[in-house]
């Protein structure tokens, strides 16, 4: 791993105050390198970009004190959100390893300067962004306001999320066995105002994923399909740090489902 994942998981906090300092030459050479490796378990290419914000002229109304964005863009094809989520919350971790502040915005930017500066090409979207920079030491009232709002810090109780042999039966942290502290991540995983649409079953070395559906699709995709791709990279990379091997696979099991839930994608552990 190039960073401490369960460590960056638990640094990585939305920053939409930041103190106008510029990232060093390493940091932002640092970022540069990672963002044009960065990969995804699922296939999907991804191009990401360090961007410029007075060159590009990018503004968010809830963020101060930024000068530089990445944003990312990939071919609307289907289920492509679930690799874009992956790789952007990945570059969001990485971000963190180093105290680099994030926050991933899908609505709150001028979308036309960021997609330009992209250079979108037919088929291609850009659904989220994020300013890159040092959070300030103070947040602004909005910033202040808006975590609350959202309840930012709140997360729905594992027993909820996760579930043991089939939808019901909720999963105690101390029966996940191998998953526990991956899936201990998937719970802090940022999602769009903080929804938290993952739900998981474990049955033996497999863990099957869906989506609590509870947004709409855009033009620009299903933005919960991020948000799981988000929880994804969390749970991998987090399997990974912990020396377990595994691969995502199709292997939807056929349990009956709870209202507005689909099946995603299964993790299978290698014995």
């Amino acid at each position: 791993m190039l960073f401490p994942v369960r460590e960056a998981v638990q640094k990585r906090k939305s920053v939409r105050s930041f103190d106008s300092r510029p990232l060093s030459d390493a940091d932002r050479a640092a970022l540069e390198q990672y963002i044009a490796s960065v990969q995804n378990p699922f296939g999907t290419e991804v191009e990401f970009r360090l961007l410029d914000a007075e060159k590009n002229g990018l503004t968010s109304p809830v963020v101060v004190g930024a000068d530089v964005y990445i944003a990312a863009k990939a071919a609307k094809e289907d289920r492509f959100e679930i690799g874009y989520g992956y790789s952007f919350e990945s570059v969001c971790l990485y971000a963190a390893s180093l105290g680099i502040g994030t926050v991933i915005l899908a609505a709150s930017l001028n979308r036309a300067a960021f997609e330009k500066a992209m250079d979108l090409q037919l088929g291609d979207v850009m659904p989220v962004a994020t300013p890159v920079g040092y959070p300030a030491a103070k947040k602004t009232v909005r910033d202040t306001l808006m975590r609350k709002g959202l309840k930012a810090d709140d997360r729905i109780a594992f027993d909820r999320l996760f579930f043991d042999g089939a939808f019901g039966t909720g999963l105690r942290p101390e029966n996940a066995g191998a998953f526990a502290d991956a899936l201990e991540m998937v719970r802090w995983a940022p999602s769009a105002t903080n929804r938290q649409p993952w739900r998981a079953v474990v049955v033996g070395n497999t863990v099957h994923f869906y989506e609590e559906k509870t947004l709409k699709d855009s033009p620009l995709g299903d933005i919960q399909k991020v948000d799981i791709g988000i929880a994804l990279a969390h749970f991998d990379l987090t399997m990974q740090e912990n020396g377990f091997t595994g691969k995502f696979i199709e292997a939807d099991p056929g349990f009956a489902l709870p209202e507005n839930t689909e099946y995603i994608i299964s993790y299978e552990r290698a014995e």
